[in-house]
């Protein structure tokens, strides 16, 4: 399992990359790896809408199973990785560079320290088996 230490996560498997105020989120490997192979997604939000932390941002479909993406942080909705609706297997390829989904500013900072770091969301995945 490929978790980037550089990244925060949540307990529903997305990932959180924050640069000054701006978070970029996707899923995890682990999330990607359970789903199986990614064939379509659905964008719930658009470019300025207001989310709230736990709002549902995206729906991932695979061969086996659909999964909501939540919003880990509070914000606006700055861009959507719009790419993956045509090649939504991107997420499995590489779920933490080009398979983001959103960027988000975010709105109350404090939200992030809710988040886990790498090492605590491997042991949390571990206990999932």
């Amino acid at each position: 399992m490929n978790t980037p230490s550089n990244l925060k996560y949540a307990k529903t498997d997305e990932w959180v990359k924050l640069d000054g105020s701006i978070a970029t989120i996707g899923v995890s490997d682990y999330a990607q790896d359970q789903l199986s192979d990614i064939v379509f997604i659905e964008f719930n939000r658009e470019t300025d809408d207001k989310v709230s932390k736990g709002d549902a941002l995206a729906t991932i479909e695979s061969v086996k199973a659909a999964g909501d993406v939540n919003s880990p942080v509070s914000g606006k909705v700055l861009e959507v990785n719009e790419g993956l609706s045509d090649i939504p297997e991107t997420i499995n390829d590489d779920p933490y560079e080009k398979g983001w989904l959103y960027k988000i500013e975010v709105s109350d900072p404090s939200e992030m320290d809710e988040l886990m770091d790498a090492a605590a969301y491997e042991k949390y995945c571990e206990g999932r088996h």
